[in-house]
C-alpha cells in the first residue's frame, strides 16, 4: 500500500509517500520538508496569514517532489492522505483541497489525517519491528501546542490521563527563550544554550505538579520562575553564562516534571492496560535529548520498553500523516470529499475501527 500525504498544519510545508506491508511495517519512501523559519523569525512565531500564503506558494512543487523521490507515480497511489486539523485553520485549508483534489482527479481515497493521531502513530512507522509498537502503548504527546498522557489502545482509539492546565510544554520554551532572549524556535535554543551551562545548579527551579496525585501538567508558573530569576539577577542585560546557567535550570525542571507525570501514568497504565508495554514519546520536544533521557529512565523503573521517532521525525513531517493515512485506509477507514478542515480536533473525537460508519 502507498499513500501520498501533505501536512501543511503551522510552519512546515510538507509532502511525503510511505509504503505499508501487509504485516503492518511500513517504509519512508520520500519525505519533503520546507521549513518557514526564516518567514516567521523576525515575529518571534508563527503569523497564520503568512504561513498559509507559503503553503500555498509551495505546496505543489513539494508534492512533486516527494512523488519523483518516490520513484513512483499517481497510478500507484492507494490513497492520499493530509492533515484536516487540530492547526491553523488557513494552512489546514489549503493541504486538504490539494489531497482532495489529488484524490478526486484520480479516482483514490481520501483520509483526513488528525494531525495528533499523526504524532500519535509514528512510532509504529519507524519501529524495527511491528510488534515492538504494537498497541496498546502509553504516549507522551509533547510539542508547541499540545501535551497529553494517552493510553494508545488502537487506530482511533485513545484514553487520555492527563493534559495541560495551562501552557504546553513547547510553548513553555518558545516563552523561556524569548525572556532570555535566545531567538526562535525556543526549543532548540534553550538546549543549545543549556549545553553550555558552566554551573547548571546555579537556579533552583521547581518541577511544576511534581507528586500531584493526577497526571496532569503545568508549565506557566515555571516560566514565570524563569522571569523571577531573571528580575532577582537585576542586570540590564543577561551575560551569556547567565542565560544558559537559567536555560539548564528551566530546561532541568521541565523535564523533571515531565518524568514524574508520566511516571504516574506508566503504573497506571500498567495497572489498568497491560504491563510491560512500549512508553513511546512523539512530538517537537520528543527531540530533546535531556528530556528523552528522563523519559528512557521512567521506561527503566517502570518496566516498559522506551520508544522514540528519530530526530527529524519528531517536528511536524508528512511521512507521519501518510502512515496514519495507511494505517486507517488499512482497517477501511476513509473521509468523503465533503470533510471539513477543524482548526481544534479532540483525538477523543476520531473515529476507531468499531464505530466507523
Amino acid at each position: 500500500m502507498k499513500i501520498l500525504g501533505i501536512e501543511t498544519s503551522c510552519d512546515e510545508t510538507a509532502a511525503a509517500v510511505v509504503a505499508r506491508a501487509a504485516d503492518g511495517s511500513g517504509r519512508i519512501l520520500s519525505n519533503v520538508v520546507l521549513s518557514q523559519l526564516d518567514e516567521h523569525r523576525a515575529y518571534g512565531g508563527v503569523v497564520p496569514e503568512i504561513a498559509a500564503r507559503s503553503h500555498l506558494d509551495h505546496l505543489d512543487r513539494l508534492v512533486a517532489q516527494a512523488m519523483t523521490e518516490a520513484e513512483t507515480d499517481f497510478a500507484a497511489l492507494d490513497g492520499v492522505a493530509a492533515t484536516a486539523g487540530p492547526g491553523l485553520i488557513g494552512g489546514v485549508m489549503v493541504g486538504a483541497l490539494t489531497a482532495k483534489a489529488i484524490a478526486w482527479s484520480r479516482g483514490l481515497p481520501f483520509i483526513a489525517v488528525n494531525h495528533l493521531e499523526g504524532h500519535a502513530l509514528t512510532a509504529r512507522l519507524t519501529a524495527q519491528d511491528p510488534n515492538e509498537a504494537a498497541f496498546p502503548y502509553l504516549l507522551l504527546l509533547v510539542s508547541g501546542g499540545h501535551c497529553q498522557l494517552l493510553a494508545v489502545e488502537g487506530v482511533g482509539r485513545y484514553r487520555v490521563y492527563g493534559g495541560t492546565v495551562d501552557d504546553a510544554v513547547g510553548e513553555a520554551f518558545d516563552k523561556t527563550a524569548k525572556l532570555l532572549g535566545l531567538g526562535y524556535p525556543g526549543g532548540p535554543a534553550v538546549e543549545r544554550a543549556a549545553e553550555t551551562a558552566e554551573r547548571p545548579e546555579r537556579f533552583a527551579l521547581n518541577p511544576p505538579m511534581q507528586g500531584r496525585a493526577t497526571c496532569d501538567f503545568s508549565f506557566s508558573g515555571l516560566k514565570t520562575g524563569v522571569r523571577q530569576q531573571i528580575q532577582r539577577l537585576g542586570k540590564p542585560t543577561l551575560s551569556a553564562s547567565d542565560k544558559a546557567d537559567l536555560a539548564a535550570a528551566f530546561q532541568r525542571a521541565a523535564a523533571l516534571s515531565l518524568a514524574d507525570r508520566t511516571r504516574r501514568a506508566a503504573v497506571r497504565f500498567s495497572e489498568e492496560v497491560a504491563p510491560g508495554r512500549a512508553l513511546v514519546v512523539a512530538g517537537g520536544v520528543a527531540a530533546n535529548r535531556t528530556i528523552r533521557a528522563h523519559l528512557a529512565q521512567v521506561a527503566d523503573e517502570t518496566g516498559m520498553r522506551f520508544q522514540a521517532p528519530p530526530l527529524k521525525l519528531c517536528t511536524d513531517n508528512a511521512a507521519m500523516i501518510a502512515w496514519a493515512g495507511a494505517e486507517r485506509l488499512a482497517l477501511g477507514l476513509t473521509d468523503g470529499l465533503d470533510f471539513r478542515p477543524r482548526p481544534r480536533w479532540p483525538l477523543a473525537e476520531l473515529s476507531a475501527p468499531e464505530t466507523a460508519a
